[in-house]
């Protein structure tokens, strides 16, 4: 990979680190499902004006993987992240990878062999470790939450698999349309203090929105599609290790959040599961 391009390929993990962090932030004026609401909606403005209608059967397939790969997902994620801290949060949410080849194993009979069972168990490990810190054990639901999302990841890139070439702009641009109303209808129906939420937010929170929205799905999507058009896909992949890093590091420094040994000890031991299941060795 040329240095230009792997200086990209670091970008995309801190943008979407960062993006993480900021959410975060975020949770401190939004409710939840409101926040990424917000963000998917930020995303369907800016792009769909700029991606073809896909045609009818293809967009209601669409509707469906924005439903369980935006919506819910989203929300599980969020809710679960603001009863957390982000950084720990950032790492849990990397047990999407190995859901992601158990549930490909068993739909689409991808063969899984030993080495990735070796890093799911890895990575399930590592998760267990950052479950006995004391300060998690003490409410064990937003952990929960955050693994249901990546259950729920997991599905949708299954679902996202099977619906073939629509291209990676237009899948974006069409799943946040669909997403943004759902999520601001569950928002109205399980939320409260939306409406106060907005009303108290402040220049800084509305910019936080805007770097969601545009910098962590926009720009991050299109330099990230912009790699695996030039390269293999396990040349790129491995970059992607660098998201819980950089939502560690960001939260620690922007948020003050403590990283305990216990925390920085699962963490390595689930990056270890995740790179065992995402690095392809050379041969193949």
């Amino acid at each position: 990979m040329k240095l230009s391009d792997a200086l990209l390929a670091m970008l995309v993990p801190t943008l979407w680190g960062l993006g993480f962090t900021l959410s975060k932030a975020g949770l401190e004026t939004f409710p939840p499902i409101l926040l990424i609401a917000f963000r998917f909606g930020v995303t369907a403005l800016a792009l769909i004006w700029s991606v073809p209608v896909p045609e009818r059967a293809v967009l209601l397939r669409i509707f469906i993987i924005s439903l369980v790969s935006g919506s819910i997902q989203y929300s599980l994620a969020y809710t679960g992240l603001d009863g957390m801290d982000a950084s720990a949060a950032a790492i849990v949410i990397q047990l999407e990878v190995p859901f992601a080849a158990l549930i490909a194993a068993i739909f689409l009979k991808e063969r899984l062999g030993w080495r990735r069972a070796g890093g799911m168990a890895l990575a399930f490990l590592g998760v267990m470790l950052i479950a006995g810190e004391p300060k998690i054990q003490a409410n064990l639901v937003p952990p929960l939450l955050v693994m249901g999302a990546a259950i729920t990841w997991a599905i949708g890139q299954v679902m996202v698999r099977a619906l073939g070439p629509v291209g990676g702009f237009t899948l974006i641009a069409w799943v946040a349309a669909f997403a943004a109303p759902q999520l601001l209808l569950a928002s109205l129906a399980l939320e409260s203090g939306q409406w106060s939420a907005i009303l108290n937010a402040g220049p800084l929170d509305w910019l936080l929105i805007l770097y969601l929205g545009l910098i962590m799905n926009g720009v991050g999507y299109a330099l990230w599609y912009h790699l695996l058009g030039k390269y293999p896909i396990n040349r790129a992949i491995p970059f992607l290790l660098l998201v819980p890093v950089t939502g560690v590091l960001s939260a620690v420094a922007f948020l003050g959040e403590e990283l305990t040994w216990l925390i920085a000890l699962g963490g390595l031991v689930v990056i270890s599961g995740v790179a065992v299941i995402t690095i392809e060795r050379r041969g193949r």
